[in-house]
């Protein structure tokens, strides 16, 4: 049984390579926990990834790790470490400026016509797929220079994903100053604090931008995502590429469950609702509302 904590000299463990018949029981497994699908062509890949983690807690085949993995001890204390290892987590502060331009020019002011603004009236903004934070981090900056040009307007933000790894940095808001650069001038003067090491290049969003935002892991394939309450806005972008047709229209149904009429959903450059049964309209580029 594999020890829950490894002393590093098991990163010269021996590791075998990964066959086919392990790569099936593999794919397969992760496909139904996660939803992520796993191609013949990402064998290398996945074979690469879960070596290390094989090396970390002493394990020699992956027929064991199989074995481990799906064991009542593997699904309590190896599941989340399998997930964090396979998950590719890529994202920018900024990514995709145009969706927040229509954000605070469109999408906003329709649902304030529609639903007004004031203290009884929070708005929610979901980041389903947050990765390491930037993404909700810039919706907490846009959303708080366009609340303070909208008297009464306030919000908050749900940031949601399956690693936990990825939620740990999310949630301390510390980044190199080099990936700040799409932040224009003025919130990085306003949101952003030097650290005191300039050396290190790091810099941190302030508390009051990080006290907005609910950080919580989530499984899209969990049966309750855990969200009360209706959703206004929720950007979902860059997730379901990695995921089936059949899984992506069930969870792009599931998501708009969760908005308000008129409520709105933005989806990646290279994401497409198209051909889905899915009670959501296109409304710009990449952007869908549910109708009213």
């Amino acid at each position: 049984m594999p020890d829950a904590i490894s002393n590093s000299s098991r990163n010269d463990v021996y590791v075998p390579s990964l066959a086919d018949k392990d790569f099936a029981r593999l794919s397969s497994f992760i496909h139904n926990e996660c939803g992520i699908k796993m191609p013949p062509g990402k064998k290398v890949l996945l074979e690469a990834r879960l070596k290390k983690r094989m090396r970390r807690l002493g394990i020699q085949s992956f027929r064991e790790y199989c074995d481990y993995l799906f064991s009542p001890e593997g699904a309590q204390n190896e599941l989340v470490h399998m997930i964090d290892a396979i998950t590719t987590n890529k994202t920018d502060f900024f990514r995709e400026p145009r969706h927040f331009d229509y954000l605070v020019q469109t999408a906003l002011p329709e649902l304030i016509g529609l639903y007004g603004a004031d203290i009884r009236r929070e708005y929610t903004i979901w980041s389903a797929g947050c990765s390491t934070g930037e993404e909700p981090h810039t919706l907490a900056m846009v959303l708080s220079d366009f609340a303070e040009q909208h008297y009464g307007f306030s919000f908050s933000i749900i940031a949601t994903d399956i690693s936990t790894r990825v939620l740990e940095h999310a949630r301390r808001g510390i980044y190199k100053e080099d990936v700040m650069q799409p932040v224009p001038s003025t919130m990085k003067m306003r949101y952003l604090l030097e650290g005191k090491d300039r050396s290190k290049g790091l810099v941190r969003v302030v508390p009051q931008v990080r006290s907005l935002i609910e950080f919580r892991r989530l499984n899209f394939m969990d049966s309750d995502f855990g969200i009360r309450g209706p959703v206004d806005i929720i950007f979902c972008r860059n997730v379901i590429i990695y995921f089936d047709r059949p899984t992506q229209e069930k969870l792009m149904n599931r998501l708009a469950g969760h908005l308000i009429p008129g409520g709105y959903l933005f989806m990646g450059h290279s994401e497409t609702l198209n051909g889905m049964k899915v009670p959501l309209r296109a409304a710009g580029q990449m952007v869908y509302r549910k109708p009213l």
